[in-house]
């Protein structure tokens, strides 16, 4: 055998060998824009939705989050791959309420061809409407439109066992085959959940004082679900700016009712609350939305129940 056939023969064998390789990939890994052949592909709006899908989809379901850790979802919008992304999975869940305000346009811009089933996980929550912060401004009040509408509907533990069962009706729909996987697995969440439902119920239902005063107006099913008076120094957004009577408001009510505790968050600035709580002599904790985990969290293995267990355990040391 000459030279020139061994090496015709050893590239036909490497050419044969990377096409095996390729074909292996195609059947059981990813595919070029990220979708799992062998699973239900599913897409999510943002952390919370992200943490009931992967614990409802478990082995059977590949899941992806759009917005990364770190950033929060109100200053977050779509590029064209998340289009491509999503468009490419069996199933899309997003919050609604009006916390996406890019998801009209995305939605049309979606296939046609229906290949991804779209599911507004907040849907049977009694939704809080109005802006308790700008009931007094009605020119403030009709700019804002839809913007009314409390979207935070997951940061209460019972809102948070609607929207569970909504995801496993979604999953059921896009991948009746594994019914009986999601079931087992919603049945074990719910049972979390509603654990840690009793834990706000019996932890804070007997604690003498019920106002907290927050950075971000993103307690309100918390405040109503579990007899909380909710006063917050920002609005519905985090960026919303208040004025400064308004400023002055927070600071009296804090003063006249005794509070010892503003709350910020972690994914805005704590610059305003703290200036607050120097202006009134009080401290300030973490009261964390879920609206997605920093990187550190992640790393830590935080999750949506740790969280919102650290979450009581402040509440209860700021309102004894």
């Amino acid at each position: 055998m000459n030279t020139k056939t061994s090496g015709a023969i050893v590239r036909a064998f490497m050419i044969a060998m990377l096409a095996a390789a390729i074909s292996l990939l195609s059947a059981c890994g990813k595919s070029s824009n990220g979708a799992v052949t062998g699973k239900v592909n599913v897409v999510t709006s943002f952390y919370p939705l992200y943490f009931l899908a992967n614990e409802i989809g478990g082995e059977d379901a590949h899941v992806v989050n759009l917005i990364p850790a770190g950033v929060e979802p109100h200053d977050w919008t779509p590029k064209s791959r998340d289009l491509i992304t999503v468009g490419d999975a069996q199933l899309f869940l997003y919050n609604g309420a009006g916390l996406e305000g890019w998801l009209d346009d995305f939605l049309h811009g979606l296939d046609s061809s229906g290949k991804t089933l779209t599911v507004e996980a907040s849907k049977g929550i009694a939704l809080i409407q109005g802006n308790p912060e700008e009931e007094n401004h009605e020119e403030e009040h009709e700019a804002h439109g839809d913007s009314d509408v409390d979207p935070h509907t997951w940061v209460s533990p019972k809102s948070a066992l609607v929207m569970a069962k909504n995801v496993l009706d979604a999953f059921i729909q896009a991948d009746a085959v594994h019914r009986s996987g999601y079931e087992e697995r919603y049945a074990s969440l719910e049972a979390k959940l509603a654990k840690l439902d009793d834990q706000f119920e019996t932890g804070l239902s007997a604690l003498p004082n019920k106002n907290i005063v927050v950075s971000h107006q993103a307690f309100g099913y918390l405040a109503r679900d579990y007899g909380l008076n909710q006063v917050a120094i920002m609005g519905l957004s985090p960026e919303a700016e208040p004025r400064s009577q308004d400023l002055l408001k927070v600071v009296e009510f804090v003063k006249e009712h005794k509070v010892k505790v503003i709350f910020f968050e972690e994914l805005v600035s704590d610059r305003l609350a703290k200036t607050l709580a120097s202006e009134a002599k009080v401290e300030t904790m973490v009261l964390n939305p879920l609206e997605g985990l920093t990187p550190q969290q992640e790393k830590a293995g935080d999750d949506f129940i740790t969280i919102m267990e650290r979450n009581l355990q402040n509440l209860r040391q700021a309102l004894q």
